[in-house]
This record gives structure tokens, C-alpha cells and sequence, in this order.
């Protein structure tokens, strides 16, 4: 999203990253089944559901350049910090209630522009699950977000024939990265695991602001 934000409106964008992280997930859908607990997606997917709504509509008014500086800067500043510090902070409070907070601004952000993952990975990461737990989890709230945006998108209209057709060439392009990926996580220990994902948000946030500035 921020590298097509340069050249594509968000509306054309917008479904088009939807529909090139769902491919991605699926080719990685088998990483689900280590760690895989219900309870600790329900209330992620159960806030996310809540939160694409709002977010689809939010799709046709917000300024796209404000939004990405304010989600580019948070990341900025918060991934950073948590790669410097000697431990993370763990967030034991909230409950069910608490993960579906941070599964609602997921849905928000999904419905806005495909960006359903950086809001729960940032907490979970938080709530110090072990690495399969939280990428199982993960993958199978993003995969809903994914599917759940894709019909409200073609509800709204914003799913176009358009973006479709750039989608045929979007699809190749991400194969060989979501097999990377995934041959790469299986020699990741939990440490190792949480700095990469710190870091690519972190690296995500700077190419946001740079996007909107």
C-alpha cells in the first residue's frame, strides 16, 4: 500500500492490496494449524468485524495522505522503542474485551486500505504470546478481515473491474515472496521472530511518511 499510494488512488489501492494479502495468507494458511487457539482469535475477529464497516466508508472521505502520515509516525515512533528496550513491555489486562479493541482498529484500518495486520501484530506482540500462537492467530484474523473487505468492497462498488484486472498482475508478484516468507519463519526462534516483525513495521511507518510528505 505504500509504494501503490504513489501512483493509485486509494480506492483502486485499496482492493487491490486486499486481495494480494488474501492470496498471501493462503499460501500460508498451513502455519495456522501450530498454536492455533480459538480463544485468542475470536475476540480479535469479533472487534475486526465491528471495525470494517466504518473503515469501508471511511474508505470515500479521509484524506489518504493524513491517514498514512498518522499511522506512519505511530509506528515510527513505537516499533523503535520497543526494539531498544533490554524487554518488552507485556499487557496482562483487558481480557477478551481488550484484544477486541485492538481487533476493531484492525478492521477500521482494513476496510481504509488493507491494513488489517499492523494494529494486532503490535499487540499481540504486546501480549507476549509464543511465535505459533501469535502468527497463527494473526493469519487466520487477517484471512477473515481479507474476505470480509473483499464483499464490502463489491457491496460498495469499490471493488472495480479495474482493479480486478490488476489483479492478474499483482498475483504473480506476490508468489514468491509469501513462499519466502514462509520457508524463512520456520527457522525464526520467538526472539528472533518478534524483532523481524518490529522492524518491518518499523521500516512500513518510514515509507508511510514518506508517502504522505
Amino acid at each position: 500500500m505504500a509504494v501503490w499510494a504513489w501512483v493509485l488512488d486509494p480506492r483502486l489501492a485499496a482492493p487491490l492490496v486486499v486481495l494480494g494479502s488474501l492470496l498471501g495468507q493462503a499460501l500460508a494458511l498451513g502455519v495456522i494449524r501450530q498454536g492455533f487457539s480459538w480463544r485468542n482469535v475470536l475476540p480479535l475477529v469479533a472487534g475486526g468485524v465491528l471495525g470494517l464497516p466504518p473503515g469501508i466508508l471511511l474508505l470515500r472521505w479521509l484524506d489518504p495522505a493524513g491517514f498514512r502520515l498518522a499511522l506512519g509516525l505511530l509506528l515510527l515512533a513505537w516499533c523503535p522503542a520497543m526494539l531498544l528496550a533490554r524487554r518488552l513491555p507485556r499487557v496482562t489486562r483487558g481480557g477478551a474485551l481488550a484484544d477486541a479493541a485492538a481487533g476493531w482498529v484492525g478492521g477500521v484500518m482494513g476496510g481504509l486500505g488493507g491494513l488489517s495486520g499492523p494494529a494486532p501484530t503490535l499487540w499481540t506482540t504486546l501480549r507476549g504470546l509464543p511465535r505459533d500462537a501469535q502468527r497463527s492467530a494473526l493469519q487466520a484474523f487477517n484471512t477473515a478481515m481479507h474476505l470480509l473487505a473483499l464483499a464490502g468492497y463489491a457491496a460498495t462498488g469499490t471493488l472495480s473491474a479495474e482493479a480486478a484486472g490488476l489483479f492478474l498482475v499483482v498475483a504473480p508478484a506476490m508468489l514468491v515472496p509469501a513462499l519466502l516468507g514462509a520457508r524463512l519463519y520456520r527457522r525464526l526462534d520467538d526472539a528472533a521472530f518478534r524483532r523481524v516483525v518490529l522492524w518491518l513495521l518499523a521500516a512500513s511507518g518510514a515509507v508511510l511518511v514518506a508517502t504522505a510528505l
